[in-house]
């Protein structure tokens, strides 16, 4: 992972207002950059079992998006910029399913995304 953004982070923009207005907690909508560049999404993605892919959030179940795919696809590069959303972010929406799974089910997925980078760069060069 190269970067979580949540307004429950200390170094997030929002921290301060957002800790006055919910000082009890905040949600649990949270998005984060891959590592390892814009190929490693679908890699990620497509490892993820307990995470239904869909294009909204708001749901019991765990929800993952890829707004550069579908909430912000019609935004050009620098819309995306100005919004935040890069190629590799990815967005999550926890549901009700145990915490512990979801952690696992990440971790895999964080670990085949990292297996894919790392395949790619040891490929040889083509002649």
């Amino acid at each position: 992972m190269a970067r979580v953004h949540h307004p429950g982070l200390d170094g997030h923009p929002e921290h301060e207002l957002v800790s006055s207005l919910l000082p009890e907690g905040l949600g649990s909508v949270f998005s984060f950059d891959l590592a390892g560049g814009p190929d490693v999404v679908e890699t990620f993605i497509d490892s993820l079992e307990l995470f239904a892919l869909v294009a909204n959030i708001g749901d019991v179940r765990s929800l993952v998006v890829h707004p550069a795919t579908t909430t912000h696809s019609r935004l050009d590069e620098k819309g995306r910029a100005d919004a935040g959303i890069d190629l590799t972010t990815i967005r999550l929406s926890i549901g009700v399913e145990d915490p512990d799974d979801l952690r696992a089910d990440l971790a895999q997925a964080l670990q085949a995304g990292a297996r894919a980078t790392a395949a790619a760069t040891e490929a040889p060069a083509p002649h």
